[in-house]
This record gives C-alpha cells, sequence and structure tokens, in this order.
C-alpha cells in the first residue's frame, strides 16, 4: 500500500517564488507563463477534475510543478509535458524532493506538446493542464486528437477562451474551438479561477473546462480533416451566408447551396447557429459525391 503524502508537499507562494530564484526562472509572456502560487486552488482543480486513484494523468506546462504535485497526491501515475528547458531540468529535483514516495509515479517528457505523438509509461485517461493562454486552443485539440484513451479532460485557460471553447451553437462567441472541441467531447464550463492565485498575476481572468469524451464518435461517413474544413471556412467569413462562406470550400456558391440543402441546412444560416452534427452532414455530402464520381 502506497503512503499518503506528506500535507505540506504542495507549494506555496514562497516556495514557488525560491524555487523561481534559485533558477534564475523569470515567467515570460512569449510563453505564457504564470505559475499557479495557492495549494487550495491546485487542490480544487484536481476535485474538479474528478481525478480518480487508478487515473493516468497527462499535464502539459506544468512549470514549476504546483498543480503536477496536487495532481500525483490523487492520481496513478502523472506524466509531465514541458517545453522550457530550465523548467523541464528541475522538475524532477522538485517531484523527489517534496514527494519521494510517489516520485517513481512521475514521468517526464520535455517537448512541445504540439509535437508529442507518444507518451511512456500506460496510456493517458485524464488530461488536466493550467495551460498557456497563447496556444491553448492548439494544443487541448491536438492532445484530445492523438491520445483516444484521453475520457476526460480540465483545462485552466483564459476566461475568454474558456467562454469560447464551451458556447452553445448561436452563442456570439461560438466559432471554430467550439465546433472542434464539440467533436471530441461534451465541452461545459466548470468555474472560475481569480488572478490573485498566480505569480505574476496575468491581466485577465481564468476559467475551468471540463471535457469528457464523447461515448461514440459522430456517426459520420466525413473524415474529421473534412468536417474541419468545412469549420474553418464557415467562421473565416462569419458576417456572411453559409452559401456564400462556403462557395470557395465547395467550388462554387450553387455547389454550396446543393450541400446545404443536401443536408438540411438554410443557406442563409451562418456557422454560428450550426452544431458539429450539422457541420459533418455538410462535409459528408461532397466526399460522398467525390466518391461518386471516382472510377471503379
Amino acid at each position: 500500500m502506497t503512503s499518503s503524502p506528506t500535507p505540506d508537499a504542495l507549494l506555496g507562494p514562497a516556495d514557488i517564488r525560491e524555487l523561481a530564484a534559485a533558477l534564475g526562472v523569470r515567467p515570460t509572456k512569449q510563453r505564457g507563463q504564470n505559475f499557479v502560487i495557492d495549494a487550495n486552488t491546485v487542490r480544487r482543480i484536481v476535485r474538479t477534475a474528478q481525478v480518480r486513484p487508478d487515473d493516468v494523468v497527462v499535464e502539459v506546462g506544468p512549470g514549476l510543478g504546483s498543480l503536477t504535485l496536487a495532481l500525483l497526491e490523487v492520481a496513478d501515475r502523472v506524466t509531465a509535458v514541458e517545453i522550457d528547458d530550465v523548467l523541464a531540468g528541475a522538475l524532477t529535483a522538485t517531484i523527489t524532493a517534496r514527494m519521494p514516495e510517489r516520485a517513481d509515479r512521475f514521468a517526464l517528457v520535455h517537448s512541445d506538446a504540439m509535437h508529442v505523438t507518444e507518451l511512456p509509461g500506460p496510456a493517458p485517461t485524464a488530461l488536466v493542464a493550467n495551460l498557456p493562454y497563447n496556444v491553448a486552443v492548439p494544443v487541448l485539440l491536438h492532445m484530445l486528437d492523438t491520445f483516444p484513451t484521453i475520457e476526460r479532460t480540465l483545462v485552466m485557460v483564459q476566461a475568454e477562451v474558456a467562454d469560447r471553447l464551451a458556447a452553445p451553437p448561436g452563442s456570439k462567441v461560438y466559432g471554430v474551438p467550439s465546433v472542434k472541441a464539440n467533436w471530441y467531447a461534451e465541452v461545459k464550463r466548470a468555474g472560475a479561477i481569480g488572478r490573485n492565485v498566480f505569480w505574476p498575476a496575468p491581466n485577465v481572468d481564468s476559467g475551468l473546462v471540463s471535457l469528457v469524451r464523447r461515448s461514440e464518435p459522430l456517426k459520420t461517413t466525413a473524415s474529421k480533416r473534412e468536417v474541419f474544413a468545412v469549420v474553418d471556412a464557415a467562421f473565416a467569413q462569419r458576417r456572411k451566408t453559409l452559401r456564400a462562406a462556403l462557395s470557395g470550400w465547395a467550388g462554387s456558391a450553387a455547389a454550396a447551396e446543393e450541400a446545404l440543402v443536401a443536408a438540411g441546412v438554410s443557406p442563409q444560416a451562418r456557422g454560428e447557429s450550426l452544431t458539429v452534427e450539422e457541420f459533418a452532414r455538410i462535409a459528408e455530402h461532397k466526399a460522398n459525391q467525390h466518391q461518386e464520381k471516382e472510377p471503379a
């Protein structure tokens, strides 16, 4: 039986500043680095993520290790993906020093998360991360696409990004991130995080977003690439009707209208009113046409 971590294993504000000073680390805007300095916040994130003792959690952008330690308290294993050379070099030592009884449950991948295609050890079941603001959406979508075993995700992102990811069709902020996230998962806002739990304090509030992977993939004959091409085209000119916005994708306005009507979507509708299922039906029409034209 594994012993429990010591109560003071998590990092507080003084610990974070000491670690940063020892490493010569200054959080950079370029990488969107804002370190969480509040132990209650990281424990709240772990609770909200519903991390279980049998979970294999992947964390992106662990920084100095605040959330990593809180995850290790609960999960079976934690794999952290860190791009920063200095932070990656120090993280294992921090885990070993503060939670030695769990150090063998931790793995570090020193890489850009956007380029990670495999992880050491058992397949991940959960993704929990404080994502850098400037790359949050592409990193999230890449991880969901690359690791289909991830069932549950909880990410902390800029409040505005959280709103976009969780927006329903018809909302003013519903757009490409909303639809693409919905391709993989049921998405909802899971809470707000104030600025004072970070160092340095960001200029914006943060939000938690929960994503629970669809138990069954969308029923469509179109590929993800084909569906996402329609989504990108629809929102590239979001003020235009879909008949106009999809004319380039379809080859002409008339061809776009044909695909829309076949999908049961009004040619006068706009992208922000469509569900991911409707985008898939539009993509299907063109995909089916291509198959019909191909010689046997």
